[in-house]
This record gives C-alpha cells, sequence and structure tokens, in this order.
C-alpha cells in the first residue's frame, strides 16, 4: 500500500499546503528527452514490436504544456509500468472557454467566461475493489481557499473567497486553485488533474469509439442543439458532447438533471469499457492516451502516458456494482444550491476509503422511472455489518460498505438507465 497516498483527515485538509500550481511553462530540452525516453520504454513494455519507437515520438510531440499542483511528492516511488499502487484521486475539471474552440461554441471574444461547469472527482480505492465519482453542482457555494496565482506563482497568493460557486474557481485561480479548493472541501488529497475543454471532450469520446445511452423520452434542446428521439443512440464527437452539455433537454432542466444525465453517459463507458477489454489492450490505451496528451490541460503528474496507463489498470478488475457515480448532495438556497448535511457523509467515505451503496429509495426525477421498459436496475447490496449481539462490543468489525441517506442520488456502472429527455412544448 502506498502511504503516501493514503486519504487524509478532514482536519488535515483545513490548513493545505500551498499550491505551487500556476503558469504554463516552456518544458526544457532535457525534459522533454527523458519523457520520450520514459514513453518509449512503457508502450515497449506494454505493446512491443517495431512501432514503438514511432509511438513514443508520436505521443510526445502530442503533450501540452502542464500545470503543476504543489502536491506530487505524494507520488513519490509510484511506479510506471502495471497498475497503479494504492489510491488515487484524479479531479476532472470541464471549462466552457470558448477560446481556441472555434465558432461553434460560440465567439470566442465575446464570450469569454472560464467556468468549471463541470468538477468531477474520481477516488479509485487503496486496494482497488471499489470506485466513487464524485460530481459537485456547478452552482453550489463553497468557501475558497487561499490559492497561488498562476499569472505569478512567486508572489502574494490570492485571497480567500466565501460563498461563491464552484463554478467560479477556475477562473479565479486556474486548475490548481481548483483542485485545493475540493481538497479542502472534501478532506482528501488530490495529486492528478485535468482540465478539458468542449472540442476535447468531442475527441475523447471518439478515441473510445463512441458510447451507447438510452433515452426514455423525447430530448430537444435548442441552447446545444441536440434532439434525439426516444430509444437507444451510439453518440461520439459533437453528439456525445451535445448529450454531456444539456440541461434543458433532460430532467427539470435544472445543472441536476445535467449531472444525473452525465452518469448516464458515464456508467455506459465503463461498461463499455471493461466489457470490450479496452483497459487491458495497448493499442487502445495507447489512442485514449493520445486525445488527452492532445486535448487537455493536464497537471504535471498526469502528463506522462505510463501514468495514464498505470491508473487504467487500476480500474481494469473493479466490479461494475463497485463504480459510484455520485451526486454532491446539496440543498436550495437563495441564488443556487449548498452542500447538504449529508455531504459529510460522503466525505467521510472517501477519506476513510469506505465503499459506498445507495439507498434504494433515493429518488432522482431526472433518470427514467423505474418501470420504463429500457431501465434495467441492480438492487443495492447490503451492509456488509456484523451484528453487535454477536461479538463482543470491541470486537465489532466497522462497516465494510457505507450506506448513503436517500437524499444522496447517483448510480453504479452495473445499472443501465435511461435519460429522462425534456422536450421544448416542457420548456
Amino acid at each position: 500500500m502506498n502511504e503516501a497516498l493514503r486519504p487524509s483527515s478532514r482536519r488535515a485538509a483545513k490548513n493545505p499546503a500551498v499550491a505551487h500550481h500556476g503558469k504554463l511553462r516552456k518544458r526544457s530540452i532535457g525534459r522533454t528527452l527523458a519523457k520520450v525516453l520514459g514513453i518509449g520504454l512503457s508502450v515497449a513494455l506494454v505493446s512491443g514490436g517495431a512501432v514503438a519507437a514511432y509511438a513514443a515520438w508520436d505521443l510526445a510531440s502530442t503533450v501540452k504544456p502542464t500545470v503543476s499542483l504543489g502536491n506530487e511528492k505524494v507520488l513519490e516511488g509510484v511506479p510506471d509500468v502495471g497498475a497503479m499502487e494504492g489510491g488515487v484521486n484524479l479531479l476532472l475539471v470541464g471549462s466552457d472557454s470558448r477560446q481556441g474552440q472555434g465558432m461553434a461554441f460560440g465567439d470566442p471574444e465575446e464570450e469569454t467566461a472560464v467556468l468549471n461547469d463541470v468538477t468531477m472527482l474520481m477516488h479509485i480505492s487503496q486496494d482497488h475493489s471499489h470506485v466513487e465519482v464524485i460530481s459537485f453542482p456547478r452552482d453550489m457555494f463553497i468557501d475558497v481557499p487561499a490559492c497561488t496565482d498562476p499569472e505569478d506563482p512567486a508572489g502574494d497568493p490570492l485571497d480567500e473567497l466565501y460563498g461563491v460557486k464552484i463554478n467560479s474557481v477556475l477562473s479565479h485561480g486556474g486548475l490548481g486553485c481548483v483542485v485545493k479548493t475540493v481538497e479542502e472541501l472534501t478532506g482528501v488529497t488530490i495529486p492528478f488533474a485535468g482540465t478539458v475543454q468542449f472540442n476535447g471532450v468531442a475527441a475523447m469520446s471518439e478515441a473510445v469509439g463512441g458510447v451507447e445511452v438510452c433515452v426514455a423520452e423525447p430530448i430537444e434542446d435548442e441552447y446545444t442543439g441536440l434532439f434525439l428521439e426516444a430509444g437507444m443512440h451510439e453518440l461520439s464527437g459533437m453528439p456525445a458532447l451535445q448529450f454531456l452539455r444539456t440541461r434543458h433537454g433532460v430532467g427539470d432542466g435544472s445543472d441536476l438533471g445535467r449531472i444525473s444525465n452525465q452518469q448516464v453517459f458515464m456508467s455506459s463507458l465503463a461498461r463499455k469499457l471493461q466489457d470490450s477489454g479496452t483497459l487491458g489492450d495497448p493499442v487502445a490505451l495507447y489512442s485514449i492516451a493520445k486525445a488527452a496528451l492532445a486535448n487537455m490541460e493536464l497537471s504535471d503528474s498526469l502528463a506522462n502516458p505510463t501514468t495514464m496507463v498505470s491508473i487504467a489498470k487500476a480500474m481494469k478488475d473493479v466490479d461494475l456494482d463497485k463504480i459510484a457515480f455520485i451526486q454532491y448532495p446539496t440543498g436550495t438556497t437563495e441564488g443556487g444550491v449548498k452542500p447538504s448535511d449529508s455531504a459529510e457523509i460522503v466525505n467521510l467515505a472517501l477519506q476513510n476509503d469506505t465503499p459506498v451503496v445507495f439507498d434504494p429509495t433515493a429518488d432522482d426525477a431526472s433518470f427514467a422511472s423505474a418501470g420504463d421498459p429500457n431501465t434495467v436496475t441492480v438492487e443495492a447490496v447490503p451492509s456488509e455489518e456484523v451484528p453487535a449481539e454477536e461479538v463482543p462490543a470491541e470486537e465489532v468489525p466497522a462497516p465494510t460498505t457505507g450506506a448513503l441517506p436517500s437524499d444522496v442520488t447517483g448510480q453504479t456502472a452495473a445499472e443501465t438507465r435511461c435519460s429522462a429527455g425534456r422536450t421544448l412544448d416542457d420548456q
């Protein structure tokens, strides 16, 4: 077990070290050569054959400038080849910036906001037996710790912020500040992170060969240009991006409905990656790694294809019903939402590396009803607690699973659910 990757305590997260992330840096010739050699070795080991040299050059040529999070020291000693040892915490940020995205998403000169409209934390357990993916609502009010200024890393840190929406943090202090904010919120250390824009999402969906999703009622969204009839759809490229972005066309038209829609997509993606053997296929992993390197801004810790392969291999044998997609629990407040009392239960599960099970009575109106004939649900596995009366109190083992309260919604990757579409008449 990699002690360095053990989740931190809630108390420790209250005063995290200042993250030395910041402005993008030009890569030195020595560092680039070292990365090329490392890529060549990894490709040779996982794929073999004469293509290794070309693959090494091809991957190295796609590496974009990276961001330092300032906490990469927790990864010292982690191997480059094979499944990542110990636990993994990785933050994925979806930016709505139009810069460099062409005119398909609006004029980049006029629509210049840089908001983290998607913020997801993936936690792989220490023993690789379970995975949790937490989605944080973009309109959730949170506090932001002091962060290193990405424009002036050596200067004074950016001031703390209080009661701001989480989707404003990326524009305030960059990817490193988003990481530090989620660390403070959840109480765990996050050594891996990446930011992806619109075109990158489309490219990544193409790299995995598309994802099949179920739509229970028609989706009609003039804002994203997504129009889908009820039924099964194979989505790749632009349609996949539209499906992930749609808010007005699903559920109640809110961002919470969009999160549920994204969980439909992600659970299907997880099933495909496992069923198709992609996570054990070096050619497929190479294609995905290349797409990520070319289309994402990554932390220094994640910008090596060998690290990506190691993380992917850590998930290869996780049972689908142990991959949980969780909507961070919130309650309504003026102008948005705020973390509810149940948020601390989710935080503790992450900190203690505890697998979770959903309350089967939890209601998420953004999914199709349980009675929909296209919907297949899996019964939640009960917590494996030992009744106190069977053994002395001091010998009662801790629960091996954590039961989530009914206001925590989501699904496992083993569940096939359908998006609850919304037509223009309902908007």
